[in-house]
């Protein structure tokens, strides 16, 4: 049942809103024409330091497209590699086609994460996710932006907070 109501606000959400990248990029231009961006364009960065811990990369798979305020990454963790602490102003969707991988809200109990699942993470929600210590993760993430902004960071997880 559950995941039929969050398939259900996924499938809502995803053709009513575009979606908006972890890394929050410039609008791209309006158009009325169908845009394909073709595989071997699309370009990996490595995560930042500041905002991941172990070796992870980050790929935007597309940009907001005016008037939406959705954009949409493609993200790969190593095993042990994870996000610091953050929040989105509009929740966050995540689906998962490779690997496990680790969730955790603040103060509640880390859940495991597999290829095939699609979690819903609600606006203001402090959460991380990432890598098991064993195993890799990617995910797809799909978010709005407010006044520009599509993610709030915060602190690091700590090893400790990891290992839990």
């Amino acid at each position: 049942m559950k995941v039929l109501a969050v398939t259900l606000i996924w499938l809502s959400l995803f053709t009513s809103v575009a979606s908006q990248a972890q890394t929050s990029a410039a609008k791209a231009p309006t158009s009325s024409s169908i845009k394909i961006a073709r595989s071997d364009c699309l370009h990996s960065n490595k995560g930042s330091a500041q905002y991941f811990t172990g070796s992870v990369q980050v790929q935007q798979l597309f940009p907001a497209y005016d008037p939406s305020l959705t954009s949409g990454g493609k993200v790969t963790f190593e095993a042990g590699a994870r996000s610091a602490w953050h929040t989105h102003p509009f929740g966050q969707i995540l689906i998962v086609p490779e690997g496990t991988g680790w969730i955790q809200q603040w103060g509640g109990p880390i859940e495991e994460i597999r290829k095939g699942d699609v979690i819903w993470i609600p606006a203001g929600v402090k959460h991380w996710h990432g890598a098991t210590p064993n195993s890799a993760m990617t995910h797809i993430a799909i978010q709005e932006e407010l006044n520009g902004k599509v993610v709030e960071w915060m602190e690091k997880v700590t090893d400790e907070q990891y290992r839990k």
